[in-house]
This record gives structure tokens, sequence and C-alpha cells, in this order.
């Protein structure tokens, strides 16, 4: 199949790769021009616009930063809707706001383009495994179109509901993610100023009621080894709770534990951490402890 894809950032290009690994013919297109030399190089082919790239596919993958970006890729002289044709269908991979998503939809529908969205949990690793969980929203004929795209980037797809769900269930479950890991910040610096192990903790947590994902992805692969270049950035986990909270907003739920979760993290990037993975928000307590969560070996 011709697919189009908008976005080879950390996420996007080994998705990508996956989609080339499996035989489709790939179109590309990305502000940055390396990105997509890269992709060139590895058999993909460049376009020079979005309006372009709908041009040539069949199907359509956006993954980029927010709603904005999202919205200017689609409309305007040189946009996908403008290059786009009936019969085809849009596939949002992006984490962005549901009702951002719907009023695209309504206006791909205008010409006759189908619309999901299928926003994607399991980080890098999971994008370069072709694991990805992805949680799709959208009528159920154009699911069933996508989702053989899908298989090759994702091991489990989740239908959820219409055009808008699958974002609203990722902004769910990123506000889980991001309330935890600052909980397990703020606990595993407690432990090591209580004079604990990190390793240690990090055992026997994992076998008690504590444990979560950002307890053993986090602790493990990237706060004990002091790395954290790389993996899931504080400024897109801060973007994903402010979605969260806006949307608690627009419909009366307050959210306490969300709100106090987005004000650390924006904490985490006035030190200037945004582009470090989440988990680099343990460095605030660390600072304000005089301790260190690391290895024995990494300190």
């Amino acid at each position: 199949m011709r697919i189009g894809f908008i976005g080879i950032g950390a996420m996007g290009k080994p998705m990508a790769l996956n989609l080339l690994k499996a035989g489709h013919d790939l179109y590309v297109f990305d502000v940055v021009a390396a990105a997509v030399a890269d992709m060139v190089a590895q058999g993909a082919k460049a376009c020079q616009s979005p309006k372009e790239l709908a041009q040539a596919a069949e199907a359509i993958i956006t993954m980029l930063p927010n709603s904005k970006i999202v919205e200017a890729t689609l409309t305007g002289e040189t946009g996908l809707l403008a290059g786009g044709n009936a019969g085809q269908v849009i596939i949002d991979m992006s984490s962005v706001a549901a009702g951002s998503t719907r009023q695209m939809a309504k206006l791909a529908a205008a010409k006759g383009i189908g619309y999901v969205d299928a926003p994607v949990s399991g980080g890098v690793v999971g994008a370069a495994a072709g694991t990805l969980t992805i949680m799709v929203g959208g009528e159920l004929e154009n699911v069933k179109r996508v989702e053989p795209i899908l298989q090759c980037m994702g091991k489990k797809i989740h239908h959820v509901g219409g055009v808008g769900a699958g974002d609203a269930m990722k902004a769910v479950n990123n506000l889980l993610l991001g309330a935890n890991m600052a909980a397990v910040a703020e606990a595993l610096v407690l432990g090591v100023k209580s004079g604990l192990d990190p390793q240690m903790m990090l055992e026997i947590i994992k076998g008690s009621s504590g444990n979560s994902y950002a307890l053993e992805a986090k602790t493990a692969n990237f706060i004990l080894k002091n790395q954290f270049a790389a993996g899931f950035a504080i400024d897109l986990q801060y973007k994903d709770l402010e979605l969260a909270t806006e949307t608690a907003k627009s419909l009366s739920i307050p959210l306490p534990m969300a709100t106090l979760a987005q004000q650390i993290f924006e904490m985490a990037r006035a030190k200037g951490y945004g582009r470090e993975d989440i988990s680099a928000v343990i460095k605030l307590w660390e600072e304000m402890a005089g301790v260190e969560v690391r290895a024995e070996e990494n300190k």
C-alpha cells in the first residue's frame, strides 16, 4: 500500500521504518530535512509538502507534537486536505485534544476522507520493536481499513469508540503515568534519604503493592543508570497532562492529582529538564534532599 507519513521524530521514525520493513511504499514529509533524508536513505520517497504527500498516498499517518501542528498540517493551501481525495483515510497517531480531532475529522469527511485517531503507548523502545499499544477512535469501517497498517507498528490495538475516543483514552493513560512518575521520584528519594539502597527498594516494591510501570521501567532503565537523555520527554508528559486538565475543565471535573503532577513537571521544565526523560523529574527531589538515587556503579 502507498502510505504517507508525516512526523519523522523520535517516535515517528521507528514507526515509519516498521512500515517499510512490512513492504509498504512509504512517502514522507517533515520540517526537519535531515530526518527526511535519513528515511529516503532507508527506501522512502520524499515529499515537499503535506499536499504533495496526500496526492501520492492511499492512507496517511500523522505523528506530530500537538493539536496546533496537526491542524496546520491538514489545512491551508499546502495541507493534506488540499491534496486529499475521497476514499483516503487519515490516521492521526499524535497525542492531541479530542475536540481538535473531531473538528479535523469533520473537515476530512467533507471531502469524503476517513479519519481515525490512534495515539500510542510504549515509548521509543516499543516503537522500534513494533509492539506499541494503540488506542483507536473512529467509525468501525475506517478502523477495519487501517488495522493492517496499525499491526505493522503495534501489538495491542484497541478500538475504544468514535472519533476522539483514542485521544481521550491516551489522556487518561498519561495522566496516570505522570502522577505515578512523580510519586515514584518522591518515594525513592525519601528512601535513599532514609538510608535505603535504591536497588533493594526497586526489587521489593516490584513484588509489592506500590509497583507500577513508572517504577519498573523508569527506575531500572533510567534513574539507577543515571541516563536521562532518551525516552519519553518531560515536555511531552507536561503536554499530555495539560490535555487532561483542559478536558476536565470543559467537563467541569476537578483533577487535583493531575494538576499537581502538571505543576511538578512544570518545575522540571523550568530547571531545564524538558527534553530529558520523565524520570529526570527525580532530580527536583534529589536537589532538595541532597541525595542521588543511583546504582552504586553509576554514582
